[in-house]
């Protein structure tokens, strides 16, 4: 089983993707606003682009732990298999749980619910510190004599479970919902709404939140999102805000209150910084969702380029074992600046041309550099081609201004 099981499975999520986009278009349902969407991909890329170059430890630990200080051999069969599913997902909902309720955990975890929408692209949203914090809870596994490759493969399938069940297009499951988590029972875990908050945390088993009590069935439809609103969707800003936000907090705090902040649940402060702060009810009369509308054409260049950055990117998370760690961390640079300049223009920041064009020349460049002949041919095309758009674009728009 050397393969990555969630890499394996990107088509298939953005064949998913695609097939609720077209129930949304077909029904006239607003499940998907394009800044939206490409925030949660892009948190996405950026968390598997950068978790390239923590693997060491993120997997590797678990991979020391279990080849110098495990105390059994477990046997791989079909009942130890099983044992290792129910531990993996029973340690799952503890690490998730702890990941709400302790200020330090919620930095990594928070990107996963900034998104005010609920589609199958929030799945893909996930926060690029997340499994420095949630890792070092799998050890017990690993001291137990569970291998890492059985590890690795049952943990990349609950996360794979967990898919589906990012959706507003699937209704209640009748007895399905008594054990399994599914979609109603996810909807109400990304709910901001105070009845919601910190409620239903299992990977694919709901039992556990029945069993520590932190189940809460769906009644109400839920607002989606964090009672702070991120504002933005740059999905580097994203990851860099709730950094800044936990920053700013210690700031009012002083002495062991500082300690005892990152410990805390979020939220909590000391009386002398204004106590508890509870969160709010969400008032339909005066919400609206973070956003700003995007001119046609705008909408079609960003879209052509986040194309070009998946394909990029895919290709990228499956050959990377291949290139030398400069190459590696120059790939990952391009990424990244590519996810970084367009979430600033999405977000309605002035674009820069000459920004851009580094950008585009980086893809050619690239396969120059890690002599990818195909790369530089198609890369060059397709900066010959952008850069026309965008001459074009800027033509038309001094021509507009003018009449």
């Amino acid at each position: 089983m050397n393969f990555n099981i969630i890499i394996l499975s990107i088509p298939i999520y953005f064949l998913l993707i695609g097939i609720e986009v077209l129930y949304s278009w077909i029904k006239k349902k607003k499940i998907y606003r394009f800044g939206d969407a490409f925030a949660n991909i892009g948190c996405g890329i950026f968390e598997q682009v950068t978790g390239i170059f923590v693997k060491v430890f993120t997997v590797g630990l678990y991979s020391i732990v279990y080849q110098n200080f495990r105390i059994w051999d477990v046997p791989v069969n079909a009942l130890s298999i099983l044992v290792l599913y129910l531990g993996v997902d029973f340690i799952y909902y503890w690490a998730h749980r702890l990941s709400h309720e302790i200020n330090l955990f919620w930095v990594g975890h928070v990107v996963h619910h900034q998104s005010e929408d609920y589609n199958f692209s929030v799945a893909l949203r996930q926060g690029a510190l997340q499994k420095l914090f949630t890792s070092p809870f799998y050890l017990p596994l690993a001291f137990l004599g569970f291998s890492d490759e059985w590890f690795l493969y049952i943990s990349a399938l609950n996360t794979v479970y967990q898919f589906w069940i990012h959706t507003e297009t699937i209704g209640k499951l009748g007895p399905l919902e008594w054990i399994f988590n599914t979609p109603s029972h996810h909807r109400v875990h990304h709910g901001r709404d105070p009845k919601y908050i910190d409620k239903n945390h299992a990977g694919s088993l709901i039992i556990w939140d029945k069993m520590f009590g932190t189940f809460q069935a769906e009644e109400e439809r839920p607002h989606y999102g964090i009672t702070k609103v991120t504002g933005t969707f740059n999905p580097v800003l994203a990851h860099w805000k709730p950094i800044q936000d936990l920053a700013f907090d210690l700031k009012k705090v002083h002495g062991l209150n500082k300690a005892k902040l990152l410990l805390k649940s979020p939220g909590w402060f000391p009386i002398e910084a204004g106590g508890i702060q509870k969160p709010p009810v969400v008032d339909d009369a005066t919400y609206h969702k973070f956003g700003n509308s995007i001119s046609k054409e705008k909408a079609i260049y960003f879209i052509a380029q986040f194309v070009i950055l998946l394909a990029f990117t895919a290709y990228f998370l499956f050959e990377y074992a291949h290139f030398s760690s400069s190459i590696q961390a120059f790939a990952a640079a391009i990424i990244i600046l590519s996810l970084l300049l367009i979430g600033a223009q999405i977000d309605g920041k002035k674009s820069s041309i000459p920004m851009e064009i580094i950008r585009l020349i980086a893809f050619p460049f690239f396969g120059y550099v890690a002599g990818i002949n195909a790369l530089v041919i198609i890369g060059s095309v397709l900066v010959i081609l952008s850069f026309l758009w965008l001459v074009l674009q800027k033509y038309l728009n001094k021509k507009k201004l003018a009449t």
